[in-house]
């Protein structure tokens, strides 16, 4: 018996129809079943390989919603530009919101629906790929693949809003507000609890394009892996690399895979290593505004990585000593073992989640505070302000002066408050020789 040839247009329903899918079709939820093998990006060139005429059921298991095109232009009003999030190589990104109005059993939530850009860099597999990967993964630092749409030409996903939006933009941005030392552990934890899942799944799953703009983060500053489309299996058996065509990020793909095509584990702990230096420097991994020395990130900092005396020198500026020591040390020793050279000697992402686990627990912070210098104006204010007795006692100080014969003092004009942070107090005590109160006493985070 002839075996059949798998298409596209066997994986994908509705995809290449000229009509659009009925209203029942369309409106389908992949049904849940207790247990499935997953869907592997290798099963579409595997010639003995038997699929549905829908993918909803190549995808059992997912929980998938298909949704229509009309559906989607109502929820983001027809993709309005008031609702437009931002735009990447997969295409724009827009805002909606689904309930229950929408579609019988649809729980109440704001979406990102992203629309695959015909034009731009990434085409039906990356789509296809994306749809494979999230609709069967599930992990609470993965985004939440919601549904996806595809008819005639169009190919659009729909993913849980992420509120905080990127990394890169809250780390970046040049208005926005610093990200604390705190939050910025607690990031790190999160995504490489995100890869350690897919590197551990049954079938390894190779991230490949780990970068700060694929790191999205939820009200609470939740970390969640998104942009599964260069997402690749992972080797299997005795096989310790997966060959393919070097795509990424410049400044994030690890060095060997670049020269020479070989895909392992290694090299997403590679851009990890990458991500967290950023995470220390506040810095991008390459930023051509930059002097020549200082533009690749890696070749910058990594000499001064392992050096404890050299590591201020390297820390974001914006953190103005709001960090753990201790914690900053460690995290600079595992960003240079994530980032050697050889990938042998990088850390399994099971082993750098262990490491970063207790670095939100060093109690080492300076916690800052702002101590204001009263002025005279500020002594007049409290007369006025305080209680009757405070001042009948210094009406009473007023007369005896007057009776002795001492002069009135005139106060001088009011001046501005002088304010004086903790970091300047322990920098004062630093730059006197004296021991900082800071070094004196236990800080909680």
């Amino acid at each position: 018996m002839a075996v059949k040839k798998l298409t596209w247009r066997s994986v994908v329903p509705y995809c290449y129809k000229s009509e659009r899918p009925s209203s029942s079709a369309s409106k389908k939820v992949v049904a849940k079943q207790t247990s499935f093998q997953r869907l592997s990006l290798s099963d579409l060139s595997n010639p003995s390989s038997t699929f549905s005429e829908d993918l909803s059921i190549s995808l059992a298991g997912s929980n998938l919603h298909i949704f229509t095109l009309g559906e989607l232009k109502v929820i983001t009003q027809s993709f309005s530009s008031s609702n437009f999030l931002g735009e990447g190589g997969f295409g724009p990104v827009h805002k909606g919101f689904i309930d229950d109005k929408l579609r019988p059993g649809l729980t109440a939530q704001p979406v990102a629906v992203k629309l695959l850009d015909l034009d731009g860099s990434q085409g039906h597999r990356e789509w296809l790929t994306e749809v494979i990967f999230l609709g069967q993964l599930r992990h609470p630092h993965l985004v939440k693949l919601i549904g996806y749409c595809c008819e005639d030409e169009h190919r659009l996903l729909v993913y849980e809003y992420m509120p905080r939006g990127s990394l890169e933009n809250q780390l970046f941005r040049r208005y926005s507000v610093s990200l604390p030392w705190s939050t910025r552990m607690k990031i790190a934890l999160g995504a490489a609890k995100g890869l350690a899942f897919l590197h551990e799944a049954e079938k390894p799953v190779i991230y490949r394009d780990f970068k700060a703009s694929n790191i999205l983060l939820d009200s609470d500053y939740t970390p969640k892996l998104s942009d599964f489309g260069l997402a690749k299996d992972g080797p299997e058996g005795d096989d310790t690399h997966v060959s393919t065509r070097v795509m990424g990020t410049q400044g994030y793909a690890a060095p060997e895979y670049i020269m020479t095509g070989h895909l392992t584990a290694m090299s997403d702990v590679y851009s990890f290593g990458v991500v967290l230096l950023e995470l220390l420097t506040g810095r991008r991994s390459v930023d051509k505004n930059r002097p020549h020395r200082e533009q690749n990130l890696v070749e910058w900092a990594k000499p001064m990585l392992k050096e404890p005396r050299k590591l201020s020198r390297i820390m974001d500026p914006r953190l103005e000593g709001q960090y753990s020591e201790i914690g900053a040390r460690k995290a600079a020793a595992l960003a240079y073992q994530c980032i050697s050279h050889r990938p042998k000697q990088r850390p399994k992402i099971s082993d750098v989640v262990k490491i970063l686990e207790p670095l939100k627990d060093f109690d080492d912070i300076p916690i800052a505070f702002v101590y204001t210098v009263p002025t005279e104006s500020d002594s007049i204010k409290d007369v006025k302000e305080g209680d009757a007795q405070k001042e009948l006692k210094k009406k009473n100080n007023h007369h005896q002066q007057n009776h002795q014969g001492h002069k009135h003092h005139q106060l001088r004009s009011p001046k501005s408050p002088h304010y004086y942070s903790e970091n300047m107090v322990h920098q004062n005590h630093r730059n006197n020789g004296l021991k900082s109160p800071l070094h004196q006493r236990g800080r909680g985070i």
